[in-house]
């Protein structure tokens, strides 16, 4: 038995005043939601932030004017025509390097995230659901991970499985079981139960559809936490080994020349900044917009036509 929140009826007509785009956004809860965050004041500040970050990490290869290992210049070269963002330790050119060094950074802090937040939803779905010894065990198993710091912890699992995969896992398994703990008693769910459908399908059917919500914003909080980490990781010296380009290694790499030429250190340090405040900003809208806090008129009359349990 699905939940009441997977689609409007088909065929039913947009309610009067609604938008075409709301209506359709209004068939799947999570597409409500990310619709009318983007459209806030805060959410389009933030998505338009991390969207111009983005949009340098993934085509700036294509357009950087020089190799981004190549010997060009002179170390610390002041910015030229011929190098708008001068040169860094090495005579290298800041502003092919900036261009080249956001992709991996960008790629590996989405794929964290993502391995986190689904076996973490896993976890926590588990534990809320089937109690018991399963519960105790999962549960303990995260206050253990918990229990290390943040870097420590990263630093020592970095051989293994990536800088902070456990540690995003840990923190969404304890998050999404808070929310199973409440939907698991609602009437759809007993229905399921008392009908005799599996423990692995009420999971899968009846819980985690309403957990989208909740999902949403820990995958904004968590991808935010691995853009930091991983930046702070290659700070360290423990990202791609040299003379790879990455954001964070290139703020190590030139800090020592911060009074030559401050733009080896500016350029990736604000791109860095830019990201991980437009992802925060964007998820805070989406958790606003979740509890109905900048729910838009459109929206509350979408509510109001099809009923809560559509919204």
């Amino acid at each position: 038995m699905a939940a009441a929140t997977s689609e409007v009826p088909p065929g039913r007509p947009a309610p009067a005043g609604v938008p075409a785009s709301a209506a359709r956004a209004g068939r799947h809860p999570w597409l409500s939601v990310l619709w009318t965050a983007a459209r806030t004041p805060r959410g389009t500040v933030g998505l338009a932030m991390a969207a111009l970050v983005v949009l340098v990490a993934l085509v700036g290869p294509a357009f950087a004017p020089h190799p981004p290992n190549a010997l060009l210049t002179l170390t610390f070269a002041k910015p030229s025509a011929q190098f708008p963002l001068g040169g860094d330790e090495l005579g290298r050119d800041v502003l092919s390097r900036v261009l080249v060094g956001g992709r991996l950074l960008l790629l590996m802090a989405v794929a964290a995230t993502a391995i986190g937040i689904v076996l973490g939803a896993a976890a926590g779905i588990s534990a809320a659901y089937l109690r018991g010894a399963p519960d105790g065990i999962i549960m303990r198993s995260v206050d253990v991970i918990l229990s290390f710091p943040q870097l420590v912890f990263a630093l020592l699992l970095l051989s293994l499985l990536g800088p902070k995969s456990w540690l995003i896992v840990a923190a969404v398994a304890r998050v999404i079981r808070s929310a199973t703990l409440d939907v698991a008693e609602r009437d759809y769910v007993k229905v399921a139960e008392l009908q005799g459908m599996r423990p692995a399908k009420v999971m899968a059917r009846e819980i985690l559809p309403n957990l989208i919500s909740p999902l949403m914003v820990e995958a904004g909080l968590r991808l935010t936490y691995s853009i930091v980490i991983m930046a702070g990781l290659a700070f360290l010296g423990f990202g791609q080994p040299p003379p790879a380009p990455n954001w964070g290694t290139m703020i190590n790499e030139n800090r020592v020349g911060l009074p030559l030429n401050p733009w080896a250190v500016i350029a990736p340090a604000v791109l860095i900044a830019l990201l991980t405040i437009g992802t925060n900003t964007f998820t805070d809208a989406v958790a606003r917009v979740a509890i109905g806090v900048d729910r838009r008129p459109e929206e509350a009359v979408l509510v109001d036509e099809l009923g809560p349990e559509q919204a």
